[in-house]
């Protein structure tokens, strides 16, 4: 798969390798030119501009990668609206609804964790599924 259509598009599949490979790369160059930025630039509010501008790109390529993965697992990339989203909504209920953090934490954390294993660690749907072949098959074996 070429480098532009795994950072940036939304279909097709990708096994467990190249998603570390990729977000850890990500990761790593977007932390670098943070750095860059906020010592050539100093000034909170250019920097902060700035930093913006890096990390949309940082998510694009995130929900990229995840949506892949989920495809190579056959799911939606709906589910990224339970992983990514479902724990910061869980604590602003339990906030507004005084429960105390020991209750809602550790389903938001389980979430979470359920997100990690589902999206980093899991093998991929072998064979054919409903995204697309199995990135791993020997090419003409499917």
């Amino acid at each position: 798969m070429p480098l532009s259509t795994m950072l940036f598009s939304f279909t097709g599949r990708l096994y467990r390798a190249p998603y570390w490979l990729a977000s850890i790369a990500a990761s790593v160059v977007a932390a670098l030119i943070v750095f860059v930025i906020v010592l050539a630039i100093g000034r909170i509010i250019s920097a902060t501009i700035v930093l913006v501008v890096v990390f949309l790109p940082l998510i694009w390529i995130t929900l990229a990668l995840a949506i892949k993965r989920l495809h190579d697992r056959d799911k939606s990339g709906w589910w990224l609206l339970l992983f990514y989203l479902a724990p910061s909504i869980l604590e602003v209920i339990g906030k507004s609804a005084g429960l105390p953090a020991f209750i809602i934490g550790p389903i938001g954390f389980g979430i979470g964790i359920w997100g990690l294993v589902e999206i980093g660690f899991r093998r991929g749907t072998l064979g054919q599924n409903s995204y697309g072949p199995d990135p791993l098959a020997a090419p003409g074996s499917t």
